[in-house]
């Protein structure tokens, strides 16, 4: 996800790597500087990062970690921006967010992201339908919340969105719901129209918080919209959306100061899974190529249910990892979202999540293949692989439309997986995935 600005960070430290001159430093800054720009990081942002970094640098002794503790904390600082961070929930529940931004920002698909986060954490969601100016924008909502399994409240007798938001909320107090989402109209642009009807169901709403979605790929048109909509409406926090297809990345970094208000949560990719809270110390260590080990973590424990891992470790061990507990567990990845987000929070592995950008897990022909296998067999062959001989192999392959020799090439792969998940799952098996992994990506990162 920050791919382009990681890349600006790694160029500049191989320029002081291995100097510790002004000369080195001075090639360092002019690197940074240009790899920023490029990045479509505004320019007063740049110039003031450039300057404390120098300063720091020259102060603690150039060189390479002198550079990169500089480099860190500046960036740390230009992103901690007071205010709340990720969700927060209100006191007395239900808690009302009131989603605000521009129409094509990608407000109402947001919004059901925001409400498939909070339903992973085990909250009961209402997600409003207030949003009365674009035709298509109910419909959009009933297809996402039927996705992502969370309750919808429409109303198609009136077009006066403060009625909606009003029955909404009796509803969501008589229901005791935790969280309720408003989605809200948007327009082309900023108008009198638009901030006249934000501001009534603001008054109706009374919302804990106000999140403004901002479209990134329009660049620092973003900051600038997001700038008007805190002046006139006011907003507790910004989500920067469809950052995935932001081949520069640059507005992430300078909002959150320009706009003074925290950047919450980036959207980081086409599905409802992909969004990510946005917490400054661990963006900093992404940026720098160090992985975020704990937002991995958060993800897997939101994706994978505690005692289903231990159910699933115990039978790995002893060898009895069947079809049914491989579907499982591909269903629970997908719960984590894109490959290449989880790749990125890896450490030293940041390259290797551009290698699988476009890829999509869900969607893979092998993925597919394998799903068709298993669906051609019995069950006692999905529990117990060891049944399939020749004659059954031969009618899996009938009934799934591949080869037999297409069939036995996914089985082997699929026994050799489960000896490899039974070797990380005994004593050394850690220090044989760390082993793996170093191998796999120990060049990725910056060095420390």
């Amino acid at each position: 996800m920050f791919d382009t600005l990681t890349d600006s960070f790694t160029s500049a430290i191989k320029k002081i790597r291995f100097h510790d001159d002004d000369k080195a430093l001075s090639k360092a800054l002019g690197e940074l500087k240009k790899s920023l720009l490029k990045a479509d990081v505004n320019h007063k942002i740049v110039k003031n990062l450039i300057d404390q970094v120098q300063i720091e640098t020259k102060q603690n002794g150039i060189g390479k970690d002198q550079f990169l503790e500089a480099l860190r904390s500046n960036l740390h600082a230009l992103l901690e921006v007071g205010g709340n961070r990720g969700f927060v929930f209100a006191p007395n529940p239900p808690t009302v967010i009131l989603m605000t931004g521009l129409q094509g920002s990608g407000k109402t698909t947001t919004t059901g992201k925001l409400a498939n986060y909070l339903k992973n954490k085990q909250k009961k969601v209402l997600v409003v339908a207030a949003d009365l100016q674009r035709l298509a924008a109910v419909e959009q909502l009933r297809q996402i919340t039927v996705q992502i399994e969370v309750e919808l409240y429409e109303d198609e007798s009136t077009k006066n969105p403060v009625e909606v938001v009003e029955a909404a909320l009796k509803k969501a107090k008589n229901g005791i719901y935790d969280v309720v989402l408003i989605d809200t109209a948007g327009r082309l642009a900023i108008d009198d129209t638009l901030m006249d009807e934000l501001e009534n169901v603001k008054k109706a709403a009374n919302p804990s918080e106000i999140f403004y979605v901002a479209d990134s790929l329009t660049g620092q048109d973003a900051v600038r919209t997001a700038t008007s909509f805190k002046e006139r409406i006011g907003i507790d926090g910004v989500i920067l959306s469809k950052y995935d297809g932001d081949s520069k990345g640059g507005v992430a970094l300078g909002l959150a100061s320009q706009v003074e208000v925290p950047l919450r949560f980036i959207g980081s990719g086409e599905k409802m899974q992909d969004l990510e809270v946005f917490l400054p110390d661990r963006v900093v260590n992404r940026l720098m190529g160090f992985g975020d080990i704990e937002g991995l973590a958060e993800k897997t424990a939101s994706a994978i249910d505690e005692k289903t891992a231990k159910k699933l470790t115990k039978k790995i061990q002893k060898g009895k990892f069947n079809f049914n507990d491989f579907l499982e567990q591909m269903e629970s990845i997908k719960k984590m979202g894109s490959m290449s987000s989880i790749m990125g929070m890896i450490p030293g592995m940041g390259n290797m999540s551009k290698a699988i950008k476009d890829f999509d897990f869900e969607n893979s022909g092998e993925l597919k293949n394998i799903k068709a296998m298993v669906a051609s067999m019995t069950p006692k062959e999905r529990e117990n692989p060891e049944l399939l001989n020749n004659s059954r192999k031969q009618r899996i392959a009938t009934g799934c439309g591949l080869t037999q020799v297409e069939i036995n090439r996914m089985i082997k792969q699929f026994k050799n997986a489960g000896k490899m998940a039974k070797k990380f799952s005994g004593k050394n098996g850690m220090k044989d995935l760390q082993a793996m992994m170093g191998q796999m990506g120990g060049a990725g990162a910056i060095p420390r």
